[in-house]
């Protein structure tokens, strides 16, 4: 049968659909590229904030309302929110075939069989000892394309007061380093040149559990798990480049600072998730750190690595949050001189401490704080791109913009993104030099100066 997702949230839920995609290839299915095209829709729903779960609720309501018209279509949800709600998703979406939660995606093919045996509606959303070994069986790609996202840590023990991560992805286990190096090795041989290794807390990698088999050493002398495996990873034949996410400023440890600096491959970027300036509103949050501790961290990675681009997260209008503490993140985030922010308005999410608080800062304002935010971080992206104008960066080539069939893009090592006139002969994974002649607030744009080696 042909089968389309359609993805909503993180880079996280992003992987899984690839992974389920080629799982069930692997089960005789094959991807439709519309929606139009398919027998089977599935909406990977995301759950980290109430406007994502609206859409992905009224986005499966659209198609179950669809069936009317093509009755032999079915229709069904994975993911974090099918998680969060397990049976009750039902209830909201009443003539869904199918709901998978993050930890029982493994199992997606047999719930299609049970619905095409007259077994539906089929729920699994318990939660599953065996996870790592599962994840294995989840480790497809799709062909052809330079860059992969790989899973090194599911889940998450921080608890920040604010987060249903924990709830809807379990607690931290890591998989084993030879695993993941195996992984690795099989896209390279299938022209992977670029990866990026996936934790929801990704610098707590091995902390839970052992991913090291005794009597294996570091060639460079490092101790610290990821360190370790950000060596590995880079040292598989013709991988050029490793990126990791996302960031925990508590985990820029002096020697995760020297291994980002030290291995060619490891790009000069991390993303940092701030959420907040104000030091009384991060410890409500129980986000693990001061200011001060964040502004050690970014100083340690861009004294490492001058040309270091560090994004972030920030929450606006969080519970109590005053006028105060929001010109104290204003304040921050001009120091820090973000390359780029995502900047989202607080919502309750059920389960959490915060969802126990009165939500007591008026959408309008939650509105004004986060529009000013972003006009802000766009007056500083545009200035931090600027300062790139006139120069030759590195670009692995990604392929046709999607905005511009006439233009390609790519990221430079620092992320960013690069619009260019391609030339013959350029195909995606190409790594090519372009020299800047205009900047935006998140996009350059350039001509190609020289080819590098691809």
């Amino acid at each position: 049968m042909k089968i389309h997702v359609r993805t909503y949230g993180c880079q996280m839920n992003e992987r899984d659909t690839e992974s389920v995609i080629a799982m069930l290839g692997m089960k005789g299915h094959e991807r439709a590229e519309s929606e139009e095209d398919a027998d089977i829709i599935i909406v990977n729903t995301c759950s980290v904030r109430q406007k994502a779960e609206d859409k992905a609720l009224g986005k499966l309501g659209l198609m179950v309302a669809g069936k009317r018209d093509r009755p032999r279509r079915m229709v069904g949800a994975m993911g974090c929110m099918v998680q969060r709600l397990g049976a009750a998703i039902l209830d909201k979406v009443p003539g869904l075939d199918f709901a998978i939660g993050t930890e029982q995606e493994h199992r997606l093919a047999n719930a299609i069989e049970r619905v095409l045996a007259g077994a539906g509606p089929v729920v699994e959303v318990g939660e599953d000892g065996n996870l790592l070994d599962n994840a294995e069986e989840l480790s497809g790609h799709a062909a052809g394309h330079p860059s992969a996202f790989v899973n090194i840590l599911f889940g998450c023990n921080r608890g920040c007061a604010y987060c249903v991560v924990p709830s809807v992805r379990g607690h931290e286990r890591s998989r084993l380093a030879k695993s993941v190096v195996a992984e690795v090795e099989g896209l390279a041989a299938e022209g992977t040149r670029e990866v990026t290794l996936l934790g929801q807390s990704v610098m707590s990698y091995g902390r839970t559990n052992e991913v090291w088999p005794a009597g294996c050493e570091s060639a460079n002398g490092f101790t610290e798990p990821l360190a370790r495996l950000l060596e590995a990873v880079a040292g598989v034949n013709g991988i050029e480049r490793v990126r990791f996410t996302s960031g925990h400023a508590s985990g820029c440890t002096d020697e995760l600072v020297r291994a980002t600096a030290t291995i060619p491959e490891v790009c000069e970027h991390l993303h940092l998730p701030l959420q907040s300036g104000s030091d009384r509103i991060l410890e409500m949050m129980r986000r693990g750190y001061t200011t001060d501790e964040y502004r050690a961290a970014v100083a340690r990675l861009r004294n490492a690595m001058p040309g270091m681009g560090v994004t972030t997260d920030i929450i606006v209008g969080f519970p109590s949050e005053t006028e105060e503490d929001f010109e104290a993140t204003r304040r921050f985030m001009n120091e820090i001189a973000f390359d780029n922010a995502f900047i989202f308005k607080y919502s309750p999410r059920p389960g959490t401490a915060a969802s126990e608080w009165d939500d007591d800062v008026p959408d309008e304002e939650k509105m004004r704080r986060n529009r000013v935010l972003l006009e802000e971080q766009d007056r500083r992206g545009l200035a931090v791109n600027g300062a790139l104008v006139g120069h030759a960066v590195e670009v692995m080539v990604e392929g046709v913009s999607l905005r511009n069939s006439s233009r390609w893009s790519g990221r430079t090592r620092s992320n960013k993104i690069v619009i260019f006139r391609p030339k013959n002969g350029l195909v995606p994974g190409n790594v090519v030099n372009i020299v800047i002649e205009k900047a935006m607030a998140q996009t350059l744009y350039g001509t190609i100066r020289r080819e590098g080696n691809g």
